[in-house]
């Protein structure tokens, strides 16, 4: 328990730092652990993971239909970072619209080749209780033949096993792949902003999903790598501004014309005075 609370308290430290600005010595457990963003890169399709049901699948059967995936590398037994991210995911989903399935794909697979099917369902029965929506479109995988490892590397996800407590340490972040298996988009951290997630999946979803709000707010935002996170883009946000405002315009001279035309055949039936 003492090493447990150690190691939880070095990955503590070490996101405090990060979250500052600092570059603080890096612990033994923590190294090579990180994410190197490899976006635009494919994933492979074919590899084959062990579902919640028990069945192998590929992990190109949940890209279709044009949706876009959002990806979780987690462990099931993780006791409290791999926790956090999937309870902040969940909270952010709760509050845009879409349900898995339907708009989007969710895949949680687990880290640890270790972990069961029995396992991943337990954990899919409560995350799915948590989101409140429909669960065939999130799927929680593990793994047999060490495929989470190669498809970790290829998105760019590093972690380690440290044997002394026992744990995964890894990174605290989500990615967001296009329907084809690309790298669109990583979000960082255990919260994550409702409008981050909405975007990030408009975003990979290249036009072919979603509603038009989305492609109308991924119009006027832009994913800003040093904030991590989607802010205005003014030039666009005034273009829609004045597109607004001439189309405001434009329904009002049509209102005008109309009422004018309508007055105008209404004069032309009285009989001059």
């Amino acid at each position: 328990m003492h090493r447990t609370s150690l190691f939880l308290g070095l990955l503590a430290l070490m996101t405090s730092f990060a979250a500052q600005g600092g570059d603080p010595p890096l612990p033994a457990q923590l190294e090579g652990v990180g994410v190197v963003e490899r976006l635009g890169e494919k994933v492979d399709l074919n590899l084959t993971f062990v579902s919640e049901s028990g069945r192998v699948v590929r992990l190109g059967d949940y890209f279709r239909k044009e949706r876009p995936v959002i990806l979780n590398l987690v462990y099931y037994s993780c006791p409290m970072l791999c926790t956090l991210v999937l309870n902040g995911q969940t909270a952010a989903l709760r509050q845009i619209p879409g349900t898995p399935g339907r708009e989007f794909e969710i895949l949680t697979i687990s880290i640890d080749p270790t972990e069961t099917p029995e396992l991943a369902r337990e954990k899919k029965q409560s995350y799915i209780g948590e989101l409140g929506r429909g669960g065939e479109g999130w799927h929680f995988l593990t793994d047999r033949e060490g495929n989470v490892r190669r498809l970790a590397d290829q998105a760019g996800f590093h972690y380690t096993y440290d044997k002394q407590s026992g744990q995964y340490a890894h990174s605290a972040a989500i990615i967001v792949l296009t329907p084809e298996g690309a790298i669109s988009r990583y979000l960082y951290g255990i919260e994550f902003k409702p409008r981050d997630v909405r975007l990030a999946l408009a975003e990979a979803s290249q036009g072919k999903s979603g509603a038009t709000l989305d492609r109308l707010l991924l119009f006027c935002y832009h994913y800003d790598p040093a904030s991590r996170s989607y802010v205005p883009f003014a030039a666009n946000i005034m273009r829609a501004g004045g597109a607004l405002t001439m189309i405001g315009l434009a329904m009002m001279l049509g209102i005008f014309w109309r009422r004018e035309r309508r007055l105008a055949v209404v004069r032309s039936a009285l009989p001059p005075a």
